[in-house]
Protein backbone atom coordinates (compact mmCIF):
# COMPACT_ATOMS: atom_id res chain seq x y z
CA UNK A 1 0.00 0.00 0.00
CA UNK A 2 1.38 3.48 -1.25
CA UNK A 3 -0.69 6.37 0.45
CA UNK A 4 0.69 10.12 -0.01
CA UNK A 5 -1.51 13.61 0.31
CA UNK A 6 -0.65 16.11 -1.33
CA UNK A 7 -2.04 19.88 -0.90
CA UNK A 8 -3.01 22.24 -3.94
CA UNK A 9 -3.55 25.77 -3.17
CA UNK A 10 -5.75 27.62 -5.82
CA UNK A 11 -3.86 30.32 -6.46
CA UNK A 12 -1.69 31.49 -9.95
CA UNK A 13 2.04 31.84 -9.77
CA UNK A 14 3.89 33.55 -12.41
CA UNK A 15 5.59 31.53 -14.99
CA UNK A 16 9.19 29.74 -14.74
CA UNK A 17 9.96 31.68 -17.97
CA UNK A 18 9.52 35.39 -19.03
CA UNK A 19 6.25 34.43 -20.83
CA UNK A 20 2.79 35.19 -19.83
CA UNK A 21 1.02 33.94 -16.30
CA UNK A 22 0.05 30.38 -17.20
CA UNK A 23 -2.90 28.87 -15.49
CA UNK A 24 -2.88 25.98 -13.83
CA UNK A 25 -4.89 22.48 -15.04
CA UNK A 26 -5.85 19.64 -13.38
CA UNK A 27 -7.20 16.44 -14.69
CA UNK A 28 -8.62 13.80 -12.31
CA UNK A 29 -9.79 10.74 -13.37
CA UNK A 30 -9.51 6.65 -12.50
CA UNK A 31 -7.08 3.83 -13.22
CA UNK A 32 -5.28 0.56 -12.19
CA UNK A 33 -7.83 0.56 -9.52
CA UNK A 34 -7.24 3.70 -7.88
CA UNK A 35 -7.32 7.89 -8.99
CA UNK A 36 -4.95 9.88 -10.27
CA UNK A 37 -4.54 13.53 -10.04
CA UNK A 38 -2.73 16.06 -12.41
CA UNK A 39 -1.99 19.85 -12.10
CA UNK A 40 0.25 21.63 -14.53
CA UNK A 41 0.42 25.42 -15.66
CA UNK A 42 0.44 25.97 -19.55
CA UNK A 43 -0.15 29.69 -20.76
CA UNK A 44 -1.55 28.48 -23.98
CA UNK A 45 -4.39 26.38 -22.03
CA UNK A 46 -3.73 23.05 -23.56
CA UNK A 47 -5.72 20.55 -21.76
CA UNK A 48 -3.76 16.94 -22.41
CA UNK A 49 -7.01 14.61 -21.48
CA UNK A 50 -7.30 13.08 -24.50
CA UNK A 51 -3.28 12.10 -24.53
CA UNK A 52 -3.18 11.06 -20.81
CA UNK A 53 -6.06 8.59 -20.90
CA UNK A 54 -4.20 6.89 -24.01
CA UNK A 55 -1.24 6.95 -21.93
CA UNK A 56 -2.86 5.11 -18.99
CA UNK A 57 -4.55 3.15 -21.72
CA UNK A 58 -1.36 1.28 -23.02
CA UNK A 59 -0.08 0.91 -19.45
CA UNK A 60 -3.19 -0.70 -18.35
CA UNK A 61 -3.73 -3.14 -21.42
CA UNK A 62 0.16 -4.14 -20.73
CA UNK A 63 0.41 -4.65 -17.54
CA UNK A 64 -2.58 -5.07 -15.42
CA UNK A 65 -3.74 -8.27 -13.91
CA UNK A 66 -7.36 -7.53 -14.01
CA UNK A 67 -7.40 -7.76 -17.89
CA UNK A 68 -8.42 -10.87 -18.87
CA UNK A 69 -6.27 -9.93 -22.35
CA UNK A 70 -3.21 -7.89 -20.85
CA UNK A 71 -0.09 -8.63 -22.13
CA UNK A 72 1.02 -9.18 -18.72
CA UNK A 73 -1.44 -12.21 -18.32
CA UNK A 74 -0.46 -13.51 -21.59
CA UNK A 75 2.73 -14.08 -20.08
CA UNK A 76 1.79 -15.46 -17.32
CA UNK A 77 -0.46 -18.10 -18.92
CA UNK A 78 2.16 -19.16 -20.94
CA UNK A 79 4.61 -22.13 -20.72
CA UNK A 80 8.07 -20.75 -21.72
CA UNK A 81 7.12 -16.89 -21.95
CA UNK A 82 6.59 -14.73 -25.25
CA UNK A 83 7.41 -11.48 -26.96
CA UNK A 84 5.42 -8.03 -25.18
CA UNK A 85 5.11 -4.62 -25.67
CA UNK A 86 8.22 -2.04 -24.75
CA UNK A 87 6.54 -0.67 -22.00
CA UNK A 88 6.22 -4.23 -20.25
CA UNK A 89 9.68 -4.95 -21.44
CA UNK A 90 11.24 -1.78 -19.76
CA UNK A 91 9.24 -2.10 -16.34
CA UNK A 92 10.46 -5.73 -16.71
CA UNK A 93 14.15 -4.60 -17.25
CA UNK A 94 13.97 -1.80 -14.55
CA UNK A 95 12.61 -4.64 -11.60
CA UNK A 96 15.34 -6.62 -12.64
CA UNK A 97 18.00 -3.92 -12.01
CA UNK A 98 16.00 -2.65 -8.89
CA UNK A 99 16.09 -6.10 -7.84
CA UNK A 100 20.01 -6.76 -8.11
CA UNK A 101 19.91 -3.27 -5.92
CA UNK A 102 18.02 -4.63 -3.62
CA UNK A 103 19.46 -7.57 -2.88
CA UNK A 104 16.25 -9.86 -4.05
CA UNK A 105 14.17 -7.46 -1.28
CA UNK A 106 12.24 -6.17 -4.98
CA UNK A 107 10.51 -9.33 -6.30
CA UNK A 108 8.52 -9.02 -9.18
CA UNK A 109 8.52 -12.68 -8.99
CA UNK A 110 6.47 -12.93 -5.95
CA UNK A 111 2.94 -12.66 -7.05
CA UNK A 112 1.84 -16.45 -6.05
CA UNK A 113 3.07 -16.18 -2.85
CA UNK A 114 1.18 -12.71 -2.33
CA UNK A 115 -2.11 -14.17 -3.48
CA UNK A 116 -1.80 -16.92 -1.74
CA UNK A 117 -1.22 -15.02 1.89
CA UNK A 118 -4.00 -12.61 0.68
CA UNK A 119 -6.28 -15.62 0.21
CA UNK A 120 -5.68 -16.88 3.64
CA UNK A 121 -5.70 -13.57 5.14
CA UNK A 122 -9.23 -12.68 3.98
CA UNK A 123 -10.41 -16.06 6.52
CA UNK A 124 -7.65 -14.76 9.10
CA UNK A 125 -5.78 -18.34 8.50
CA UNK A 126 -2.73 -19.22 7.27
CA UNK A 127 -1.08 -20.87 4.26
CA UNK A 128 0.98 -24.20 4.87
CA UNK A 129 4.38 -24.54 5.26
CA UNK A 130 4.37 -27.35 1.90
CA UNK A 131 2.44 -24.76 -0.02
CA UNK A 132 4.81 -21.85 0.65
CA UNK A 133 7.72 -24.00 -0.36
CA UNK A 134 6.16 -25.11 -3.41
CA UNK A 135 5.46 -22.12 -4.60
CA UNK A 136 8.59 -20.38 -3.31
CA UNK A 137 9.96 -22.73 -5.83
CA UNK A 138 9.17 -20.12 -8.40
CA UNK A 139 10.14 -16.93 -7.21
CA UNK A 140 13.15 -14.73 -7.59
CA UNK A 141 14.82 -12.42 -10.06
CA UNK A 142 16.13 -16.12 -11.53
CA UNK A 143 13.38 -17.41 -12.53
CA UNK A 144 12.78 -15.16 -15.96
CA UNK A 145 14.76 -13.94 -18.26
CA UNK A 146 14.36 -10.50 -20.97
CA UNK A 147 16.14 -10.30 -24.81
CA UNK A 148 14.79 -7.54 -26.07
CA UNK A 149 11.25 -7.66 -26.28
CA UNK A 150 11.03 -11.47 -25.22
CA UNK A 151 10.62 -12.58 -22.09
CA UNK A 152 11.42 -16.37 -21.13
CA UNK A 153 10.28 -18.29 -17.82
CA UNK A 154 12.22 -20.80 -16.04
CA UNK A 155 8.53 -22.79 -15.34
CA UNK A 156 6.12 -22.55 -16.53
CA UNK A 157 4.32 -21.91 -12.73
CA UNK A 158 6.08 -18.57 -13.27
CA UNK A 159 4.49 -15.25 -12.91
CA UNK A 160 4.65 -11.97 -12.51
CA UNK A 161 3.29 -9.13 -10.72
CA UNK A 162 4.44 -5.53 -11.59
CA UNK A 163 2.21 -3.53 -9.12
CA UNK A 164 4.54 -2.44 -7.47
CA UNK A 165 6.04 -0.75 -9.81
CA UNK A 166 3.47 0.11 -12.08
CA UNK A 167 1.69 3.05 -10.78
CA UNK A 168 5.59 4.73 -10.18
CA UNK A 169 6.25 3.67 -13.98
CA UNK A 170 2.95 5.26 -15.61
CA UNK A 171 3.24 8.74 -13.29
CA UNK A 172 7.04 8.82 -15.14
CA UNK A 173 5.52 8.31 -18.31
CA UNK A 174 2.93 10.87 -17.87
CA UNK A 175 5.49 13.40 -16.20
CA UNK A 176 7.55 12.33 -19.74
CA UNK A 177 5.18 13.50 -21.93
CA UNK A 178 4.59 16.94 -19.36
CA UNK A 179 8.13 17.22 -20.41
CA UNK A 180 7.97 16.97 -24.02
CA UNK A 181 4.82 18.97 -24.37
CA UNK A 182 7.76 22.04 -22.73
CA UNK A 183 5.55 21.94 -19.28
CA UNK A 184 7.48 23.56 -16.90
CA UNK A 185 5.54 23.44 -13.52
CA UNK A 186 3.81 20.46 -12.65
CA UNK A 187 2.86 17.68 -10.06
CA UNK A 188 1.66 13.89 -11.47
CA UNK A 189 0.24 11.54 -8.71
CA UNK A 190 -0.95 7.88 -9.76
CA UNK A 191 -2.48 6.04 -6.55
CA UNK A 192 -0.45 7.93 -4.25
CA UNK A 193 2.68 7.84 -6.48
CA UNK A 194 4.33 11.51 -7.14
CA UNK A 195 6.29 12.95 -9.66
CA UNK A 196 6.97 17.06 -9.54
CA UNK A 197 8.32 19.65 -11.07
CA UNK A 198 8.79 23.39 -11.16
CA UNK A 199 6.65 25.40 -8.55
CA UNK A 200 2.63 25.05 -7.34
CA UNK A 201 0.25 27.37 -7.59
CA UNK A 202 1.51 29.72 -4.80
CA UNK A 203 4.74 30.20 -6.55
CA UNK A 204 6.94 27.90 -4.36
CA UNK A 205 7.65 24.05 -3.93
CA UNK A 206 4.29 21.77 -4.22
CA UNK A 207 4.12 20.03 -0.92
CA UNK A 208 3.31 17.10 -0.18
CA UNK A 209 1.94 14.94 3.43
CA UNK A 210 2.82 11.70 4.67
CA UNK A 211 0.18 10.14 6.60
CA UNK A 212 0.40 8.58 10.28
CA UNK A 213 0.43 5.00 10.70
CA UNK A 214 -2.63 4.89 12.03
CA UNK A 215 -4.69 1.50 11.22
CA UNK A 216 -8.41 3.04 10.27
CA UNK A 217 -7.62 6.88 9.50
CA UNK A 218 -8.68 8.36 6.16
CA UNK A 219 -5.64 9.35 4.07
CA UNK A 220 -4.93 13.00 4.68
CA UNK A 221 -6.51 12.59 7.72
CA UNK A 222 -3.66 12.93 10.19
CA UNK A 223 -0.59 13.73 8.77
CA UNK A 224 2.58 12.92 10.07
CA UNK A 225 4.75 15.37 8.24
CA UNK A 226 4.65 18.25 5.06
CA UNK A 227 7.36 17.71 2.45
CA UNK A 228 8.58 20.19 0.01
CA UNK A 229 9.13 18.62 -3.29
CA UNK A 230 10.53 19.80 -6.45
CA UNK A 231 11.84 18.60 -9.10
CA UNK A 232 11.96 14.79 -7.72
CA UNK A 233 9.27 11.31 -6.93
CA UNK A 234 7.91 10.64 -3.54
CA UNK A 235 6.17 6.85 -2.78
CA UNK A 236 4.93 6.00 0.55
CA UNK A 237 4.50 2.37 0.91
CA UNK A 238 3.37 1.00 4.22
CA UNK A 239 2.22 -2.39 6.54
CA UNK A 240 -0.34 -0.98 8.76
CA UNK A 241 -3.30 -1.03 7.09
CA UNK A 242 -3.36 -5.05 5.54
CA UNK A 243 -2.85 -7.22 7.70
CA UNK A 244 -4.43 -10.16 9.57
CA UNK A 245 -4.36 -11.50 13.50
CA UNK A 246 -4.14 -14.73 14.36
CA UNK A 247 -3.84 -16.24 17.82
CA UNK A 248 -2.72 -12.79 18.82
CA UNK A 249 0.16 -12.67 16.14
CA UNK A 250 -0.36 -9.54 13.18
CA UNK A 251 0.50 -10.77 10.03
CA UNK A 252 1.60 -7.84 7.74
CA UNK A 253 0.99 -7.91 3.88
CA UNK A 254 4.29 -7.48 2.97
CA UNK A 255 6.21 -10.73 1.59
CA UNK A 256 9.88 -11.19 2.03
CA UNK A 257 10.76 -13.17 -1.23
CA UNK A 258 13.90 -14.83 0.64
CA UNK A 259 11.34 -16.34 3.50
CA UNK A 260 8.23 -16.45 1.74
CA UNK A 261 6.46 -15.52 4.87
CA UNK A 262 5.17 -11.73 5.99
CA UNK A 263 7.70 -9.55 7.35
CA UNK A 264 8.02 -9.17 11.60
CA UNK A 265 9.78 -6.26 11.67
CA UNK A 266 8.54 -3.34 12.85
CA UNK A 267 8.81 -0.93 9.94
CA UNK A 268 5.47 0.67 9.88
CA UNK A 269 5.90 2.76 6.54
CA UNK A 270 8.87 4.56 4.18
CA UNK A 271 8.61 7.34 2.17
CA UNK A 272 11.62 7.27 -0.46
CA UNK A 273 12.43 10.09 -2.59
CA UNK A 274 14.33 9.82 -6.00
CA UNK A 275 14.45 11.11 -9.22
CA UNK A 276 12.08 8.41 -10.54
CA UNK A 277 8.62 7.42 -9.70
CA UNK A 278 9.94 4.15 -10.83
CA UNK A 279 12.43 3.53 -8.64
CA UNK A 280 11.05 5.33 -5.71
CA UNK A 281 8.23 2.99 -5.79
CA UNK A 282 10.46 -0.19 -5.98
CA UNK A 283 12.22 1.03 -3.10
CA UNK A 284 9.83 1.77 -0.98
CA UNK A 285 8.25 -1.82 -1.51
CA UNK A 286 11.89 -3.09 -0.94
CA UNK A 287 12.86 -1.37 2.61
CA UNK A 288 9.08 -2.59 3.86
CA UNK A 289 10.93 -5.84 3.48
CA UNK A 290 13.86 -5.41 4.67
CA UNK A 291 12.51 -3.47 7.91
CA UNK A 292 14.45 -0.52 9.58
CA UNK A 293 18.23 -1.26 10.49
CA UNK A 294 18.83 -2.84 6.62
CA UNK A 295 17.10 0.23 5.15
CA UNK A 296 18.63 2.68 7.46
CA UNK A 297 22.04 0.51 6.11
CA UNK A 298 21.27 1.17 2.58
CA UNK A 299 20.57 4.00 2.43
CA UNK A 300 23.82 4.59 4.27
CA UNK A 301 25.50 3.14 0.70
CA UNK A 302 23.24 5.33 -1.57
CA UNK A 303 23.34 9.00 -0.24
CA UNK A 304 21.64 9.93 -2.93
CA UNK A 305 18.23 8.20 -2.44
CA UNK A 306 16.29 10.11 0.70
CA UNK A 307 13.90 8.11 2.76
CA UNK A 308 11.64 9.51 6.03
CA UNK A 309 10.96 5.64 8.02
CA UNK A 310 8.37 5.59 10.89
CA UNK A 311 8.47 2.14 13.00
CA UNK A 312 7.38 1.49 16.32
CA UNK A 313 9.95 0.47 19.64
CA UNK A 314 9.71 -1.74 21.79
CA UNK A 315 6.82 0.43 23.74
CA UNK A 316 4.89 0.22 20.73
CA UNK A 317 5.27 3.73 20.49
CA UNK A 318 5.82 5.78 17.13
CA UNK A 319 9.41 6.29 16.12
CA UNK A 320 11.19 8.38 13.54
CA UNK A 321 14.09 8.24 11.25
CA UNK A 322 15.29 10.42 8.22
CA UNK A 323 17.95 10.95 5.70
CA UNK A 324 19.63 14.18 6.61
CA UNK A 325 18.43 15.20 2.32
CA UNK A 326 15.06 14.79 3.90
CA UNK A 327 15.38 16.72 6.73
CA UNK A 328 16.33 19.67 4.78
CA UNK A 329 12.41 19.20 3.01
CA UNK A 330 10.55 18.80 6.19
CA UNK A 331 8.40 21.80 6.34
CA UNK A 332 7.78 23.45 9.62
Amino acid sequence: MKRAYFFLTILIMASCTTTPTKDYIRLNGFTQGTTFSITYADSLNRNFAASIEEILERVDSSMSLYRKNSIINHFNQSQTGIEVDSLLAHVVELSLLYSQQTDGAFDITIGPLAREWGFHAKKGEMPNAEMVARLKQFTGSGMINLDGLHITKKFPEVIIDVNAIAQGYTVDLIAEFLDDMDICDYLVEVGGEIRSKGKSPRGKHWLVGIDKPEENALSGENLQVIISLSGESLVTSGNYRKFFVREGVKYSHTIDPTTGYPVTHSLLSATVIDKTSARADALATAFMVMGTERTQKWLSANPKVDAYLIFSNEAGEYEIWMTEGMKKRVVE
